[in-house]
């Protein structure tokens, strides 16, 4: 029932070239900061990854983009990662667009162990008729791959589009707290992708600020039981950078 590993590094070390990697996080905002950068030092490569986005150029999954660490991305949008949008273009990183509400749901639905859902979003788009760029041939120009049609029905009058639902080899996530069962409390900007993200992996790797004793955290107030956490650790010396700064003018 111990759950807890000594670092980062330990809790990461199986993960195997070519996986399916689910990273929590939005954008620089509750991300697993510790897991990200000790990926970085393994060198684990050909990842697919799912997150939000992919950070930025040095910080966040940036770091492993900008090591050729990551084969596909599956995401809502590029973001300011110059890096991204540099691999993309040129055909060195293969990547799939994916609006951020079906995102969220694509996940929370490989948790929940539905296979596919019908949504709005994207009918009689890029979405639902496919030709979305993939992936670039070598050196950019001509697109090498494009996106596929998909389903769409009617329901009530209304159409749908079928999209699947995203399960992970592995996942690593961020909390707040923790306790030695892997029980886990997420605070603020966390509970974006990370809750839903630790129920859709065969094996969730939880870094959290604090591990505190079993039977502290008030049943109430857990946010992902532990029974979907396979590893925890308590990460350290977290920057938690703010992506674009924006402050109130002072007043005349």
């Amino acid at each position: 029932m111990d759950k807890v590993f000594k670092s980062a590094l330990d809790a990461v070390r199986d993960i195997p070239n070519g996986a399916t990697l689910l990273a929590g996080g939005f954008g620089l905002c509750g991300i697993p900061e510790n897991a990200i950068a000790a990926l970085r030092e393994l060198g684990t490569k050909d990842l697919v990854v799912v997150s939000n986005n992919c950070g930025v150029d040095e910080f966040g999954l940036g770091i492993l983009l900008q090591n050729k660490q990551i084969r596909k991305m599956i995401s809502s949008y590029v973001g300011e990662n110059k890096e991204f949008e540099r691999q993309y273009l040129k055909g060195e990183l293969e990547v799939e667009l994916t609006p951020q509400g079906t995102l969220a749901e694509r996940l929370r639905a490989g948790g929940a162990g539905i296979p596919a859902f019908y949504t709005p979003t994207g009918a009689y788009t890029a979405v639902s008729e496919g030709g979305m760029p993939v992936m670039y041939e070598p050196g950019g120009g001509a697109v090498k791959t494009y996106s596929a049609k998909k389903e769409v029905r009617s329901f009530d009058g209304r159409d749908y589009v079928l999209e699947p639902a995203i399960k992970g080899d592995f996942a690593i996530v961020k909390a707040w707290k923790g306790d030695r069962y892997g029980n886990l409390v997420y605070r603020h900007t966390a509970m974006n992708f990370n809750p839903m993200m630790a129920t859709a992996a065969k094996i969730t790797i939880a870094e959290v600020e604090e591990i505190v004793e079993v039977g502290s955290l008030s049943p109430d107030h857990v946010h992902t039981p532990g029974v979907f956490v396979q590893r925890i650790f308590q990460g350290a010396s977290y920057e938690k950078r703010i992506e674009r700064r924006t402050v109130q003018k002072a007043k005349a």
